[in-house]
């Protein structure tokens, strides 16, 4: 499986039509996917989202076909609802289905997604104090954003090779969890 399967933006001439049938939206979150049946879980961080699903950015990815329950947080706001793993990329991350989202949490769902696409304004302005920080991370968000597609456009164009590639997004995202983590503190 090549890096260039990982965002699919990327490969219109290279794949058939993407059959979602809802907008993705860029949109960084933390995430803990849970493996439905087991002890095992997986923490990472959401690229995207729509209302049908999201991308994780992890290191570690369960099989597609996987049934999961899944866990995003945003600001003040928590998501949880039940998935499955439509894709899987070693090293990259996965895609997640949303399956039997309960009203309250698609209706947490849809507030991100109507912030999202302007249809609804942001939580309201945080404190002074808290506003350099909330830029700061976005600031890095956007970096981390930027040289992710930066990455995947120097394979698609055969200036790296898939293999270097995805060793450099790995630690993108290594670096990039590494951050988050330290504004959760």
């Amino acid at each position: 499986m090549t890096i260039l399967k990982m965002k699919d933006e990327y490969l219109s001439d290279c794949v058939s039509p993407d059959p979602r049938r809802h907008v993705r939206y860029s949109f960084t979150s933390a995430v803990k996917v849970h493996l439905s049946g087991s002890s095992t879980s997986i923490q990472g961080r959401t690229s995207d989202v729509s209302r049908e699903g999201c991308f994780v950015d992890t290191t570690s990815s369960f099989p597609v076909g996987s049934s999961v329950t899944l866990r995003l947080t945003k600001d003040n706001g928590t998501f949880e609802a039940g998935g499955e793993v439509v894709y899987s990329l070693s090293g990259m991350g996965m895609g997640v289905k949303f399956v039997g989202v309960p009203a309250e949490q698609l209706a947490t769902l849809e507030k991100w997604i109507a912030e999202l696409n302007g249809e609804a304004s942001a939580e309201p302005a945080l404190p002074a104090s808290s506003e350099q920080s909330r830029a700061q991370a976005i600031d890095e968000n956007t970096e981390y954003d930027v040289l992710s597609e930066l990455l995947i456009e120097l394979v698609k164009k055969g200036v790296l090779s898939n293999e270097k590639g995805k060793e450099m997004l790995q630690k993108l995202n290594c670096q990039q969890q590494a951050k988050s983590s330290l504004f959760l503190v």
